[in-house]
């Protein structure tokens, strides 16, 4: 018998927008969970930078690249302030899904 992993949220998987953002296809990693859901005062890696092009390019331009570290600030309402190569940067929710880390 095979055990499955739970299904994640719908809205971590559904990473569309009414604003014409592309889906993210092919960023499901196994050991890797969404910046949104790291904490507050927690330090993590990025594995994975996904969404359209365009915020792919934007968020590498601001030092959110493979392999980075980073260090969730502070946390409301699901936006976040993290410090990544020694600036901090505000990220709305829906971009937060879209960075995938390991701790």
């Amino acid at each position: 018998m095979v055990s499955r992993r739970p299904e994640a949220p719908a809205d971590v998987l559904n990473l569309s927008s009414e604003r014409g953002e592309e889906r993210a296809v092919g960023c499901k990693a196994a050991s890797s969970l969404p910046l949104a859901f790291v904490g507050a005062g927690n330090k993590a890696r990025i594995e994975k930078v996904c969404g359209s092009e365009q915020m792919h390019h934007h968020l590498e331009n601001l030092g959110f690249v493979e392999g980075a570290f980073i260090k969730v600030v502070s946390e409301t309402a699901g936006n976040l302030i993290v410090e990544v190569k020694g600036a901090q940067v505000a990220l709305d929710r829906h971009v937060a899904l879209k960075i995938k880390m390991s701790l």
